[in-house]
């Protein structure tokens, strides 16, 4: 594998069938072409991934997800609008091009149009390479099935060097600047579910269209009962349980005092200061010597939500 520095280098490998490590505004991705069956099976091979778990396409625009998806209701239009680019994806019913490599064997495939400008110029040149204004890439988070994911391409590329090829390439793009991945809706019903809090927030959605309590059978990334597992043992806790610990990594809010014995490894100040540096935090922790990490985790809602769902599947 090697780092480079031109999307339009990274576009072209991606067309020829390798894979990329790609810097969006969620967290890093390992991307290959959506239309290549071949080149994003070897993305579930490097990550480990099952097969049966769907991987998000990310498309330039709006205008494009017509040739992805066969139904798209108006609020689904609605939702695309206020919120993309940026950190939402849609779960719709998928069109004949749509592999089931892509959905893992359903009949829906997760969309998405971020926000990354780098990421943006690798599409557009992608776009320029397949003649396609719609050309999309299949990118999953670029770590090991199950395991952190990386918000710097340095932790992308540790995680995944030796499982790439000399041939496929890693772009930087200065750190991911929300430190979780995008919030996915099933939008195959007559009302929007939410099927993994992330970027955009319950709250934020609700101010277009009121979500559904329903349950859904949509399969969707990231939503296993353990995920996102750093290596040490990972505990969560309140400040009042913090004085009868024995000690260990801590993370937690700004304002929660460090007992005797805790190495604190994070202090934010909000839940979107919590959000940018969690993943970065369990991985500095990971690298500690203290045998168990402690999280206090945010409350209220908002970005806290999607913040308490990783640590629950972490520490599971």
């Amino acid at each position: 594998m090697r780092e480079v520095t031109n999307p339009s280098e990274v576009a072209n490998a991606l067309a020829r069938g390798h894979l990329a490590i790609l810097p969006t505004e969620t967290v890093y991705g390992l991307g290959a072409d959506a239309d290549n069956k071949i080149a994003v099976g070897r993305i579930f091979t490097a990550k480990n991934r099952p097969a049966n778990h769907p991987v998000i396409v990310h498309i330039s625009g709006q205008e494009h997800v017509s040739a992805w998806a066969a139904q798209i209701p108006e609020y689904a239009k609605d939702l695309a609008t206020a919120f993309w680019p940026g950190p939402l994806t849609l779960v719709l019913e998928r069109l004949p091009r749509v592999g089931d490599y892509l959905t893992g064997g359903q009949d829906t495939i997760a969309i998405r149009v971020p926000q990354h400008p780098v990421f943006r110029q690798v599409l557009a040149a992608l776009a320029k390479e397949k003649n396609d204004q719609a050309a999309g890439i299949a990118a999953p988070s670029a770590n090991r099935f199950g395991n952190v994911s990386p918000t710097s391409l340095a932790h992308a590329v540790e995680e995944l060097n030796d499982y790439l090829a000399q041939d496929d390439l890693a772009l930087d793009g200065a750190g991911s600047r929300i430190g979780v991945e995008s919030t996915i809706i099933d939008a195959t019903a007559s009302k929007p579910i939410i099927l993994r809090h992330g970027g955009v927030t319950a709250e934020d959605i609700d101010t277009i269209v009121h979500l559904s309590r329903n349950e859904s059978h949509v399969r969707a990334p990231g939503t296993l009962a353990s995920h996102y597992r750093p290596k040490r043992q990972l505990v969560l806790t309140t400040e009042s349980e913090l004085k009868n610990s024995r000690g260990g990594a801590l993370i937690a809010m700004q304002d929660i005092e460090t007992p005797v014995g805790f190495n604190r490894i994070a202090s934010p100040e909000n839940a979107d200061q919590y959000a940018h540096v969690l993943y970065s935090a369990l991985r500095e922790a990971d690298k500690s010597s203290e045998a168990v990490i402690y999280a206090v985790p945010p409350t209220g809602g908002g970005l806290a939500a999607a913040i308490r769902d990783r640590l629950n599947r972490a520490a599971t």
